[in-house]
């Protein structure tokens, strides 16, 4: 009789959750991102694994891998590692994962998102809730939003005013072919590398210039590597997104669960007033502090900028039919219904 009330009191620990001692937990768990800790980006990594690690009282141990390290720093073989269980954690560019799902794409169709409050409005709106949806479907579990930033264009040639000004320079674009796309209409030629080795590759001159948020140019100190020319065009932004591998998440309690959700939830949108600070009006700061390295940074008017948008309305029709048109279109229409910033 005592055998079997034991196995009913094991069995119900099971049903409900359980302590997390009924639970296969592992030492450590492989937290990736493509930047260190310089960064927002990686900041945020470091943020949610010190909170899971307090609030579980080192139930779960999350270990930062900058660098994709875990795929010899390939960021596009990043989404299917943690399909794989090569990866447990993640807080992963929506830019790098699109080739394993094409409407991550979204967020690079060029010009798409103006401000901010646009940003914003297909991340905590609807849209945002399909593309989660997208990524369960693929396998993975998706937590919480974060953000890069808008991806403004640099090079060690000139200043870039209109399209004509980037004929014939070479640049450092990720491994998405939207960006191939982009540039290409733009006049430029775009050679697809990874960021481990865009910054040699700039330095060399291989290439003149690349595209990233200014938190990454700052930080990344690219105005040494011969970048002295920045332009401010918004073209894409660049939201991230924490993750966890589906075994590895289903193997938690669910009072564990809900706390590395919460945890991802509170260190994303830390990352996001980082990703931002200074680049908001009227606190510009962060320009202030790329202008102090030397840099000439060029802001266009609205109408230099509708010069890009025209040059690349192509690409945007293009891609608009890979990734979705309904999708395409709700998004248009949630940045359209947006409180403006």
């Amino acid at each position: 009789m005592r055998k079997l009330v034991g196995l009913a009191v094991a069995g119900m620990m099971l049903a409900f959750g359980g302590p997390a001692l009924a639970q296969k937990y592992q030492t450590e768990y492989r937290l990736s991102t493509v930047v260190g800790t310089a960064f927002p980006w990686g900041k945020g990594g470091e943020i949610w694994a010190n909170l899971v690690r307090e609030r579980t009282r080192g139930r779960i141990n999350i270990k930062l891998y900058p660098g994709v390290s875990l795929v010899a720093g390939d960021q596009t073989r990043e989404f299917t590692a943690i399909r794989q269980g090569v990866i447990d954690l993640a807080i992963g560019s929506t830019i790098n994962w699109s080739p394993q799902m094409k409407e991550l794409n979204l967020f690079s169709m060029p010009f798409l998102m103006p401000d901010y409050a646009a940003i914003d409005a297909l991340t905590q709106g609807e849209v945002g809730k399909d593309i989660f949806k997208t990524v369960e479907k693929n396998g993975v579990v998706p937590l919480a939003w974060g953000e890069n930033g808008y991806r403004e264009v640099t090079n060690s040639k000139r200043p870039i005013h209109k399209p004509e000004d980037m004929k014939g320079l070479k640049f450092r674009v990720v491994g998405s072919p939207i960006f191939n796309d982009t540039f290409t209409a733009l006049g430029a030629n775009p050679t697809q590398m990874s960021w481990a080795d865009a910054q040699p590759a700039l330095a060399s001159g291989a290439v003149d210039g690349q595209e990233n948020p200014l938190t990454i140019f700052t930080a990344a100190k690219l105005h040494t590597v011969g970048q002295k020319n920045v332009t401010l065009w918004g073209y894409v932004a660049d939201p991230l997104i924490f993750v966890a591998n589906k075994e590895v998440w289903e193997s938690w309690t669910a009072e564990d669960r809900k706390i590395v959700k919460e945890a991802a939830i509170e260190a994303g949108k830390q990352v996001i007033q980082m990703a931002r600070k200074g680049l908001i009006a009227p606190d510009l700061s962060a320009v202030g502090e790329v202008e102090k390295l030397g840099v000439n940074v060029v802001r266009l008017t609205p109408a230099e900028r509708q010069t890009f948008v025209k040059a690349t309305r192509k690409v945007y029709d293009k891609w608009a039919k890979q990734i979705g048109p309904d999708l395409v279109k709700k998004a248009e229409q949630s940045i359209a219904a947006r409180k403006k910033s």
